[in-house]
């Protein structure tokens, strides 16, 4: 095989081969584009017409109410998932607080709003679940709390920032109003 039977060779030569442009193709490539409208609205401004027919609108309701009920499932379960973990949220009745301990018997809440009394602020379990809450009214300030569990297993929030007391037990801190 010579390199003039080469496939390639003969390629490479033919591309090497001057090509004649045309002298007024540089004038025909800009009046073309001129040509071109400019909106500064874009192609997404045009008008557009879809046609959708009836299977086609009882699908787009089957989306759409599947994206509602898939959002507000995800909202419950977000909820479900912050309080899990215990919290001290804003209520309206006053400041909430919530702790899951599925065990427990007895839950107290103990802070610097109580006197650290074990038997002032105990909490309600709600469910079989575990959870327990109880809402406090606080004027606005910064509080220290923690959680009693039966009498003698103390707990910080473990949603909350903590902060230790002077015993070097650890304790959450919520601010009530105010920074």
């Amino acid at each position: 095989m010579t390199e003039q039977d080469d496939p390639l060779v003969r390629i490479i030569a033919a591309l090497k081969e001057p090509v004649a442009i045309a002298p007024d193709l540089t004038e025909r490539v800009m009046a073309e584009i001129e040509r071109i409208p400019r909106s500064p609205a874009g192609w997404w401004r045009r008008r557009w017409t879809i046609q959708v027919g009836p299977l086609g609108v009882l699908a787009l309701a089957a989306g759409l109410a599947a994206i509602v009920f898939a959002s507000q499932l995800g909202g419950r379960r977000a909820a479900v998932a912050f309080r899990q973990a215990g919290s001290a949220t804003i209520a309206p009745g006053g400041t909430q607080f919530v702790l899951v301990a599925r065990d427990a018997k007895a839950v107290a809440l103990v802070g610097d709003f109580n006197d650290w009394s074990l038997s002032a602020t105990p909490l309600e379990r709600t469910d079989s679940n575990g959870v327990w809450w109880v809402t406090i009214p606080l004027v606005p300030g910064r509080y220290r709390y923690a959680y009693v569990v039966d009498g003698a297993i103390w707990r910080p929030d473990p949603e909350a920032p903590a902060a230790q007391d002077e015993f070097g037990r650890p304790n959450s801190v919520v601010t009530i109003g105010g920074s």
